[in-house]
């Protein structure tokens, strides 16, 4: 039996986060040309793969849209200045940022076009992946670990192969190029997801119902 953690649907809720949260995170990221944003929140840690995505942006080749990789190093500056320096590299210096922690997650989810988890080695849970859907986001993950339970391929999002660019730029053009009312049906079917199965209530009703079947089966046996 998999019991799935759950995340707070109040915090995590497109109808909650006022415009003013959202323009002032814009303003701070200097987002005021309407393109489209990717987004990849999490540590800047080598196994999460920030790597990957940003080759596959340059394979990608569009020069119309924004990368925001959102996330503390946490001490790693060797690793994040080899990520300024691969940025610089592929000449994406005016589309792919850093801008470190951000204290206001739902704003940002709200900013972004797609999400985006490129984690080399699997996820236990994938955090990321159900906040954004929750915030009814497109979501592009590597196809393993937690994504293929957390995330409907095809309804919800894609997934791409672990490692691999060229795989992860064909993901991002797919989503990118969805419709309005495509995109307005995944929003609807990737909240509608994240509410049936991943919520805080969701996880303790079933942590509480196998305590009761646990218990009770050892009252039967005793």
């Amino acid at each position: 039996r998999v019991i799935y953690r759950g995340i707070d649907t109040d915090l995590f809720d497109p109808a909650r986060v006022a415009p003013e949260r959202i323009v002032g995170l814009a303003n701070e990221w200097r987002l005021a040309e309407p393109i489209p944003v990717i987004m990849m929140p999490g540590r800047l840690a080598r196994w999460k793969g920030q790597k990957i995505l940003i080759e596959a942006l340059a394979l990608l080749g569009r020069r119309d849209l924004r990368c925001l990789i959102i996330g503390d190093d946490q001490g790693r500056r060797r690793y994040r200045h080899e990520l300024e320096i691969l940025i610089k590299r592929r000449n994406l210096g005016d589309i792919v940022h850093l801008p470190g922690h951000c204290r206001d997650m739902p704003a940002a989810y709200m900013l972004s076009d797609v999400v985006v988890s490129a984690s080399i080695e699997p996820e236990a849970f994938g955090r990321v992946m159900v906040e954004a859907q929750a915030m009814g986001r497109p979501v592009v993950a590597s196809d393993h670990g937690a994504s293929r339970e957390t995330i409907l391929s095809g309804k919800t999002g894609w997934m791409f192969r672990p490692g691999d660019p060229k795989d992860l730029a064909t993901a991002l053009a797919r989503s990118l190029a969805l419709a309005t009312e495509e995109r307005e049906k995944l929003a609807q079917e990737a909240i509608a997801h994240a509410r049936r199965r991943f919520t805080v209530e969701n996880m303790r009703d079933c942590t509480m119902n196998t305590y009761r079947e646990v218990l009770t089966q050892s009252a039967f046996v005793s």
